[in-house]
C-alpha cells in the first residue's frame, strides 16, 4: 500500500521540483563603481546594494514529504537553486530552522534536500525552515535569506476510534421503527483534506434485525417493531466505522452500546388464581390484619401500582384492604369484631386496578381483574359476656346487712354455654361494703351504708367461665345510696345575734333559716317554735314565716347592756321528713348599743376595740417607742442647759473707762440719748446740767422746766461723778411711770484722791497740747497706731479716749 502510494507521488514532485527552477534570482552587484541611485542602499562596509526585483527562482513556498518513509536511503524533498548558480561551484546554499541539520540536510553545491528520518504526519504535520546562498569565495550573501515550509504528506495510518466507549442508551419498550435511540461518533487522526484517510462510514456488526445505523450521521434507532422489555430487555449493538469510505483496505475500529428497553404500562394486572380462601378466628381484634392478596404486573416502578377495593357490600361492611407500598399486596383488616355463633363465613371479591394508564395501550384490554376471597371464622372460647355494658343500682342508707342490691348476669358467648362464676375485683376497692353471689350473680351489702358519707359506689365485677378460668369478662357496677330522713335539722348560726338597747316591742331582731343533712325530699320543709314546757319567754318571741325561715321578735322596750348582756333563746325546728324529725338550738343574743338608724355602734371589749380600730400590737410598740424617744430628747435638752458655762469674770482692770453699749429695743433716741458725755468730763466746766429726756413730763411740769430755773440735786459746782451717777440709779429705781423700755448707762468711774493724780483727760481743757510724742515712733509696731493719733492735730480729750482705745485693743 505504502509503496504504491509512494509511486503514484513520484510524477508529482518531479514537477514541482521542475517549478521551482523555472523561478528568477536576485543576485548581488558591486556598487563601487556604480553610483548610489534611489534604487541603491549604501552598506556598512562602503559598498552599495542595489535592489533588484527578486526573481521568481528563488522562492518556494513549500515541498512535500511522505511520511512514515522506511526505504534504506534518504527521501528526497527538493532542490533549492539560486540564478547566481553557474554551475561551478562557487555557490554555497546554507539551511536553518526546524529539523535542519538533523531532520533535514542539504547538499551545499548542489541545494539538495533529503530527509534522514521517518516523519509522523500525526505528531507533526509541517516543518518550517529558511534557505540562504552565500558566495563560497568571498562569503558574501547571493540571495536574501527566504521562508520555506516542508509539508508532511498524510498517508492512511490511523484506524477510526471511538473514544468513550462503550456506550449505554435507552429506549421505550414498543416504540415504532425509526425511534432516534443514540448517535455515535468516530475520531480519525489522519487528514481529512488530503484523500479518503478520514473518511468514515458506520455500520452494525451485531444487534440486528432490531436496530439499525445511518452510514453517515452515526444515528442508531428501532429497526424492529413491539419491542417487548418482558420479553428481553437489555440488548448489546455492535458498531464499527471504517474510513478510505468503507474501500477495501481502509482502517476500521469498532464499539458497543448497551441498549436498555424502559418499561411502559403494557401489561395489565393478574391474580394468579380467581379464587381463594382465608381462615380469621373470631377472636382477631378490629382494625389489625387478618390475611393479603396479591395481583401480578410485569410492569415496574409506577406502571405497576394497583389500587386494590372490595367491591360487594357484604364484604365491605366487615373487611377493609389497602395496597402496601413496597410489596404491592393488598393488606385485609377486620372492621367489625367476628362471632363464630352468628356467622361462619364471609366472601369478598376483590378488584386490582392499574393506577396509571397509557391511552395508546387502551387496545389491550381493561387495565384492572378480579379475585374472590372466602373468609372462614373460626371458633375461639370466649370469655363470658355481661348482658349490659354497664349496671346502675339503688339501696337505701341505713339498710340491714345482706340487702339485696341487685344481679348482673353473664353467659359463655360460645356453643357449649359453660357455666359462669362471678365475683369482685376488691384490688380496686380497700373498703368491701358489697359482695356478690358466686353463682347467681346478686349483690348484697355487707356494712351499713350512710349516704350522708358516700352517696355512690363504684365496684368491677369480674366473671370467667368454670371450664376456663382464665378468661375473663369485666363490667362496671354504680351503686347509689338513696336518702332516709336520719338526720335531724339544725338552726344556721354563721353570724351572732345583736339585739340594740334601744329595741321596742314587736321589732324583728333577726330572720333564722334552719340546715339539713339529708336529701331534697326530706330536708327542705322546716317549721320552727319556742321550746315548750318552760315559761313565757318576757323578752323575745319567735313567728314562723312558713318559708322555711322564722323572725327573732323583741317583746319589751329597751334593753340594757350593763343589767344584762347576753340572753340565750331556744328554738325547736322540724323537717318534713318521714319520719319528722326535730332539732332544738340554743341561740344566743348579745346586746350592744346602736344608732338611730339600727346599725351596731359598739359591742366589744376593749380588745375588740383596738383591733376594729386596727391597731395592732406591732403598732402599739412604735407608738410607745415615740414616746419613749422624745421623752429622752427632753431629759437631754434640759441637762445641757444645765450643765452651760458661765461668762469669766471681767477684771476691774478691764472695765475701767469702758463705755458698754447695749443694742436692746428701747426708746430709740430717748435711751442713746439718756446721758450726755459732758457729765463725765468735768462737771464744773459744764455750761449747764442737761436732765434726762426719758422721765415722765408730770416731773418735768413740777419743775416747769428748765427756764423756770429748775435744777437737779446735784449743783452744779460738785465734781463729784460718783456720787451724781448713784443719785441718777436711785433716781431710776424710784421712777415707776418710767417707760419699759428704758435702759440704764454705766460709765466707768475713775475715783478721786489718787497720790499721783490722774492721767484721765477728762479734766484737762480742750486744748492743744505741746508735748512732743515722736518717742512713741520707736516703741515698735505695736505703738504705730498710737504715734499716729498723737502726731495728728487733735483735741486732748480725744487722744486720751484713742489711748484708751489703742491699750484695750
Amino acid at each position: 500500500m505504502r509503496t504504491s502510494t509512494t509511486f503514484c507521488l513520484c510524477p508529482v514532485l518531479v514537477c514541482l521540483c521542475f517549478l521551482q527552477k523555472c523561478y528568477g534570482v536576485s543576485h548581488h552587484v558591486p556598487t563601487s563603481k556604480v553610483p548610489i541611485t534611489k534604487n541603491q542602499t549604501k552598506l556598512a562596509n562602503g559598498e552599495t546594494e542595489v535592489h533588484h526585483r527578486p526573481k521568481r527562482g528563488w522562492i518556494w513556498n513549500q515541498f512535500f514529504v511522505l511520511e512514515e518513509h522506511i526505504g534504506p536511503d534518504a527521501q528526497y524533498v527538493g532542490k533549492l537553486h539560486s540564478n547566481s548558480d553557474k554551475g561551478d561551484g562557487s555557490v554555497r546554499y546554507i539551511l536553518s530552522g526546524e529539523g535542519a541539520g538533523s531532520i533535514f540536510i542539504i547538499n551545499e553545491v548542489t541545494g539538495d534536500i533529503h530527509a534522514t528520518e521517518s516523519l509522523d504526519r500525526e505528531r507533526k504535520a509541517h516543518y518550517v525552515l529558511h534557505a540562504q546562498a552565500f558566495d563560497r569565495n568571498t562569503e558574501k550573501p547571493l540571495e536574501p535569506k527566504s521562508e520555506f515550509i516542508i509539508k508532511v504528506q498524510d498517508i492512511n495510518d490511523n484506524a477510526p476510534k471511538f473514544p468513550d466507549g462503550p456506550f449505554v442508551a435507552a429506549v421505550p419498550e414498543m416504540s415504532q421503527v425509526g425511534t432516534s435511540v443514540y448517535q455515535v461518533t468516530a475520531s480519525d487522526a489522519d487528514d481529512p483534506t488530503y484523500g479518503n484517510s478520514a473518511r468514515v462510514v458506520y455500520s452494525i456488526l451485531q444487534g440486528q434485525p432490531y436496530f439499525s445505523i445511518d452510514p453517515k450521521t452515526g444515528v442508531i434507532r428501532t429497526a424492529l417493531a413491539n419491542m417487548d422489555r418482558e420479553a428481553r430487555e437489555h440488548y448489546a449493538v455492535v458498531i464499527q466505522a471504517k474510513d478510505m469510505a468503507g474501500s477495501v483496505g481502509g482502517l476500521s475500529g469498532s464499539t458497543t452500546i448497551n441498549i436498555t428497553l424502559t418499561d411502559v404500562n403494557d401489561n395489565p394486572p393478574k391474580f394468579p388464581q380467581k379464587n381463594y380462601q382465608l381462615y380469621v378466628p373470631e377472636s382477631a381484634q378490629v382494625g389489625k390484619p387478618v390475611g393479603k392478596i396479591k395481583a401480578n404486573d410485569e410492569d415496574l416502578g409506577v406502571n405497576a401500582a394497583i389500587k386494590y377495593s372490595i367491591i360487594n357490600s357484604e364484604g365491605a361492611a366487615m373487611f377493609s384492604i389497602a395496597t402496601d407500598r413496597d410489596t404491592r399486596e393488598g393488606i385485609i383488616s377486620l372492621k367489625k369484631p367476628l362471632n363464630y355463633e352468628r356467622k361462619k363465613t364471609y366472601t369478598l371479591h376483590i378488584e386490582g386496578v392499574n393506577t396509571h394508564v397509557e391511552p395508546r395501550f387502551s387496545y389491550l384490554g381493561p387495565f384492572k381483574d378480579t379475585a374472590t376471597l372466602k373468609i372462614t371464622v373460626g371458633d375461639v372460647d370466649e370469655p363470658p359476656v355481661f348482658s349490659m355494658d354497664y349496671y346502675i343500682m339503688d339501696v337505701y342508707e341505713n339498710a340491714h346487712i345482706g340487702t339485696e342490691v341487685g344481679a348482673v348476669t353473664a353467659r359463655d358467648p360460645d356453643s357449649k354455654n359453660s357455666p359462669v362464676r362471678y365475683f369482685i375485683n376488691l384490688s380496686e376497692h380497700g373498703d368491701k361494703y358489697f359482695n356478690i353471689d358466686m353463682d347467681s350473680g346478686v349483690i348484697k351489702t355487707t356494712q351499713s351504708l350512710d349516704r350522708e358519707d358516700m352517696p355512690w359506689h363504684n365496684i368491677t365485677v369480674m366473671a370467667s367461665e368454670v371450664d376456663n378460668p382464665s378468661l375473663l369478662s369485666h363490667v362496671r357496677v354504680t351503686l347509689q345510696v338513696l336518702d332516709v330522713n336520719d338526720n335531724p335539722p339544725e338552726i344556721k348560726t354563721d353570724e351572732e345575734v345583736v339585739v340594740c338597747e334601744s329595741s321596742r316591742p314587736g321589732q324583728v331582731i333577726q330572720t333564722i333559716a334552719a340546715v339539713d343533712k339529708d336529701d331534697f325530699a326530706n330536708g327542705q320543709r322546716f317549721s320552727f317554735s319556742l321550746l315548750s314546757g318552760i315559761p313565757v319567754n318576757p323578752n323575745f318571741t319567735l313567728k314562723d314565716n312558713e318559708d322555711n325561715t322564722a323572725s327573732i321578735i323583741a317583746r319589751r322596750r329597751r334593753f340594757s347592756r350593763l343589767v344584762q348582756e347576753l340572753y340565750e333563746l331556744p328554738i325547736v325546728v322540724w323537717d318534713g321528713g318521714e319520719p319528722a324529725l326535730s332539732g332544738t338550738s340554743t341561740l344566743t343574743l348579745q346586746v350592744c348599743p346602736c344608732q338611730w338608724n339600727g346599725r351596731v355602734q359598739t359591742c366589744q371589749d376593749e380588745r375588740g376595740l383596738l383591733s376594729s380600730a386596727g391597731l395592732s400590737t406591732g403598732a402599739l410598740i412604735a407608738i410607745l417607742l415615740c414616746i419613749v424617744i422624745l421623752l429622752v430628747i427632753v431629759v437631754l435638752f434640759i441637762t445641757l442647759r444645765r450643765s452651760k458655762k458661765e461668762p469669766l469674770i471681767i477684771s476691774e482692770e478691764d472695765v475701767r473707762e469702758n463705755v458698754v453699749t447695749y443694742d436692746d429695743e428701747g426708746g430709740g433716741e430717748e435711751d442713746t440719748e439718756a446721758f450726755d458725755i459732758i457729765a463725765l468730763r468735768n462737771p464744773a466746766a459744764a455750761e449747764e446740767l442737761k436732765f434726762r429726756r426719758d422721765v415722765r413730763p408730770e416731773a418735768a411740769r413740777q419743775c416747769g422746766g428748765p427756764a423756770r430755773g429748775c435744777h437737779s440735786p446735784l449743783e452744779l459746782d460738785q465734781v463729784n461723778v460718783q456720787k451724781f451717777i448713784k443719785q441718777r440709779l436711785v433716781e431710776a429705781d424710784m421712777d415707776t411711770g418710767g417707760p419699759p423700755y428704758d435702759s440704764l448707762q454705766t460709765y466707768a468711774y475713775e475715783g478721786q484722791g489718787s497720790p499721783t493724780g490722774s492721767i484721765s483727760s477728762l479734766d484737762s481743757p480742750g486744748t492743744h497740747s505741746e508735748q512732743d510724742y515722736n518717742y512713741l515712733d520707736d516703741w515698735g509696731p505695736e505703738f504705730q497706731k498710737l504715734a499716729e493719733l498723737y502726731g495728728e492735730d487733735m483735741d486732748v480729750a480725744e487722744l486720751d479716749v484713742a489711748v484708751a482705745v489703742t491699750a484695750a485693743t
